[in-house]
């Protein structure tokens, strides 16, 4: 898993840089990378699929559109998945060495830190019922003594084990958050979801359109609330 930590990062500066444009991403582009590496599509398969659509975008004789969303991209990248899965084979532990990143203590700690802090500035919905200032803040605690075990030994930790416990912080955060918005506020995020994939429905599977509606209202959600994301994933 320690060699897919700069997936995000990856893929957005090699898609900008494929498009020609220093635009940020929309919301659309991070939640279908999320369904990517929700789904394990290896980060390679992700660039070489982007590679390959631009390529075929490239060669067309008329080129009216633009390219307006990583979605474009969608089917190169399932297809370029399923080619690396087929043309597998097995690497050496020195060949894996050799592409891991390489991660330090403080710089893990600084990221959970600096989520803590993110997280008590937080604008959570209050409802009855569901107390999710008291949830971040606890989470905020947790955090923050991941950090001080981190600095107190100086050693990296096991970054799966570490990434798991982010996972369940961040899926208790958004059960509570998604209970405890307004229905007006959700039926317009999931408005605001229906519009965007619209356009890319016919290049995705039902399923693919269903996780990426969920993944775009889970962003949209976080985003407004000022609520960051805890995955290792999103360290930069």
């Amino acid at each position: 898993m320690e060699n897919y930590f700069n997936y995000f990062t990856e893929i957005e500066e090699h898609y900008l840089r494929r498009r020609g444009t220093h635009l940020l991403l929309s919301t659309l582009d991070w939640a279908l990378i999320e369904t990517w590496k929700t789904a394990g599509v290896p980060l390679e398969a992700v660039l070489r699929g982007v590679d390959n659509a631009f390529d075929k975008y490239d060669r067309r004789p008329s080129k009216s559109k633009k390219v307006n969303s990583l979605a474009y991209c969608s089917q190169a990248v399932l297809a370029a998945a399923e080619d690396m899965k087929e043309a597998a084979v097995g690497a050496t532990g020195e060949e894996k060495a050799q592409r891991e990143p390489g991660f330090e203590a403080a710089q893990i700690a600084a990221f959970l830190r600096g989520n803590a802090e993110k997280l008590e500035k937080a604008k959570l919905p209050e409802r009855a019922g569901f107390a999710t200032g008291a949830l971040a803040r606890e989470e905020a605690a947790s955090l923050r003594e991941m950090a001080e075990t981190i600095e107190s030994t100086g050693k990296l930790p096991r970054l799966e084990d570490l990434e798991r416990r982010l996972t369940v912080l961040e899926e208790k955060l958004f059960a509570v958050l998604m209970a405890a918005t307004p229905d007006e506020d959700l039926v317009q995020v999931r408005a605001e979801a229906d519009r965007d994939i619209a356009p890319y429905r016919r290049n995705m599977t039902a399923s693919q359109v269903e996780q990426l509606h969920k993944q775009y209202v889970h962003k949209r959600l976080l985003e407004r609330c000022g609520v960051p994301r805890l995955s290792l994933f999103y360290m930069h």
